[in-house]
């Protein structure tokens, strides 16, 4: 059977593993690599598709840049509203009513009130 050492005398008894144990702990390399000294990718292009359709590829502009699809908006409202909200949302679905689900009959209520007030075109 081999005699026991401990981890501190293994690892002295190799020293690359020494430098490597230092690269680690300070974050640093003890020698610059000449590999090092040049890029090791290059940047890659990707030609972009030109749109044949003139308007309607063209971003709304009154959309903000980094709101693009569906955007989460949080609110509180009152019990009561919640509650009507859900009632009125189970019953169109029952009925097979559009819209029914809570956030289609919000985002049509709110765009009413926006339209109504002048904030939506």
């Amino acid at each position: 059977m081999k005699e026991r050492r401990s981890l501190v005398e293994g690892l002295k008894a190799t020293p690359s593993v020494q430098e490597l144990e230092e690269e680690f702990v300070f974050g640093a390399k003890s020698k610059p690599d000449a590999a090092d000294a040049e890029p090791i990718a290059q940047p890659i292009t990707v030609p972009v598709a030109v749109a044949t359709e003139p308007a309607a590829s063209q971003p709304d502009r009154s959309i903000l840049p980094q709101m693009a699809g569906r955007v989460p908006v949080t609110t509180r409202c009152r019990p009561e509203v919640a509650s009507a909200l859900k009632r009125a949302s189970l019953q169109r679905q029952l009925a097979g009513a559009e819209p029914y689900y809570v956030q289609d009959i919000m985002e049509e209520a709110l765009e009413h009130w926006l339209k109504s007030h002048g904030y939506v075109g």
